[in-house]
């Protein structure tokens, strides 16, 4: 198996007042030529917005788009006519594909939101741009690994346009799980949101990312309560 760790507090960092922002790979006007990706996943964005601010209209194309709220709530509005809010235990996906202009702002005048957001490479370049989101019950991810974006559409996840699956856990201090991956080609990103954990004999604490490949499971034990997301990804492009 081979790691790469990406401690909390060597992410790239922008403060602009409205936005608070940490980026685990290159963006913006963070760049680290030795974190340009995981694989498939290119971009894992944590914001902090203040109420009543946001993203104004600003394009995208050819890239899966994943919203996740951790507190507050946001409101996206785009060029095909979506107008939502997702919240809490929701999760957004957009496939910007031909391309796609969309705004981004903080439903609330007053509390901030922070969200994160993931952008993964396609699988197919040029789709017909798509929107979709969820509402998960948090109740099935204590202490479990709760599906919530795949490629399957017969599943009850989101879908996306690439070989990638997505997963929340919320797990209690000294539970032990494993993670096995959907295919041993792929790698694992694993992003630690709250608390302590151990995956793949790796300690990761709050915002930790790290990178697990050449391996067909994961064993995982939470240290403190922890809540954890997986981003399962193609460690090259077939196309």
């Amino acid at each position: 198996m081979k790691t790469t760790v990406h401690r909390a507090g060597t992410r790239g960092h922008a403060n602009h007042g409205w936005l608070d922002t940490h980026h685990t790979f290159s963006f913006a006007s963070y760049h680290n030529p030795a974190r340009m990706n995981f694989g498939m996943l290119r971009v894992l964005n944590d914001d902090w917005v203040d109420g009543g601010m946001g993203f104004g209209a600003h394009p995208h194309d050819n890239m899966e788009i994943i919203s996740i709220p951790l507190s507050g709530s946001l409101e996206h509005k785009d060029n095909t006519g979506v107008s939502e809010v997702i919240r809490t235990n929701d999760v957004q996906i957009m496939s910007a594909g031909t391309g796609v202009v969309h705004s981004e702002y903080n439903h609330s005048q007053k509390e901030k939101v922070n969200f994160l957001q993931i952008w993964v490479f396609p699988k197919e370049r040029n789709i017909d741009p798509r929107y979709d989101q969820k509402t998960f019950d948090p109740g099935n991810r204590i202490n479990s690994i709760q599906p919530v974006v795949s490629p399957d559409q017969s599943k009850d996840t989101l879908w996306i346009n690439q070989d990638a699956y997505f997963s929340l856990a919320t797990l209690k201090e000294g539970f032990e799980t494993e993670y096995t991956l959907n295919d041993p080609n792929h790698g694992v990103y694993a992003f630690v949101i709250e608390g302590d954990v151990e995956i793949g004999g790796e300690a990761l604490g709050k915002r930790d990312g790290a990178g697990f490949w050449e391996t067909g499971k994961l064993a995982i034990k939470a240290t403190s309560d922890t809540e954890l997301l997986l981003i399962e990804v193609p460690m090259t492009s077939k196309g």
